[in-house]
């Protein structure tokens, strides 16, 4: 039995002996990875003059999850995340397909945006089906400036337009 852990303890430790011919990549501890729920929905409208009415609607986006897998190397967190990003079909349209824009934020201590990215999407939406989903994957370099990991949010969400946020205001079923 002690043999099979040092065994054990001596295979996961390779990466990180200095004969072992590892990188200087070590797995981390991902800072916390969420779809901010207030942000994770919007709606797309065809024409800046319509009527924000749910009867107008074009296509609702929806951010539903985000999936983090880290490594730190040096003072610097890799981070490789698949955010899900659907789309669905609203009354106001017959399209296959819509663009949709979301951001990407790392936050830091005391709920500082250390840096903000958007990021567009292209969401196919077949015939015969009312939804359409991707899985859009972005790797991300984030300098931890002496930071923990852990000290660090990764969010996401759709930045909303006034007429959007009034929408949403005035008709909360959606």
């Amino acid at each position: 039995m002690a043999a099979a852990l040092v065994t054990l303890f001596v295979s996961a430790a390779c990466g990180h002996l200095p004969w072992s011919g590892g990188n200087d990549l070590t797995a981390a501890a991902c800072p916390a990875a969420a779809v901010l729920r207030p942000l994770a929905g919007t709606a797309i409208f065809g024409k800046p003059d319509m009527e924000m009415r749910p009867t107008d609607v074009m296509y609702y986006g929806v951010l539903s999850e985000i999936d983090a897998k880290c490594a730190v190397n040096g003072d610097t967190l890799q981070a490789s995340l698949d955010i899900i990003v659907a789309a669905e079909r609203g009354p106001a349209t017959k399209a296959d397909s819509v663009d949709l824009t979301y951001f990407l934020a790392v936050v830091g201590p005391n709920d500082s945006i250390l840096s903000k990215t958007s990021y567009g999407v292209h969401v196919d939406v077949p015939r015969d089906s009312k939804r359409g989903a991707v899985n859009d994957h972005i790797d991300l370099t984030v300098p931890l400036r002496g930071l923990a990991p852990s000290a660090l949010q990764i969010v996401v969400g759709f930045q909303q337009t006034p007429q959007v946020v009034d929408f949403y205001q005035h008709f909360r079923g959606r």
